[in-house]
């Protein structure tokens, strides 16, 4: 699982995160913060409110769908590259 978003409300996602890297986007957007509901350390709630630019928001979940996506298995990881 590498991103969260609530079906009935899409104002904001749960993104996996490098820990250090949570923190400095954390601090630099008050739009991020500590993952709701989730591992804070790992994760960030990002609110779109239309002041992130649209890159930053893409950069997130792709950031995160990296980080899902090493976990796996190195056959598992080709397989789905392969896609």
């Amino acid at each position: 699982m590498f991103l969260l978003a609530g079906l009935n409300n899409g104002s904001s996602f749960n993104v996996k995160c490098d820990p250090e890297r949570a923190v400095a986007l954390r601090e630099e957007f008050d739009e991020v913060t500590p993952g709701y509901h989730m591992n804070k350390v790992h994760w960030n709630t990002v609110r779109m409110d239309g002041r992130l630019p649209d890159s930053l928001l893409q950069e997130l979940i792709d950031h995160s769908y990296e980080l899902v996506l090493k976990s796996l298995p190195k056959k598992v990881q080709a397989e789905i590259r392969r896609q």
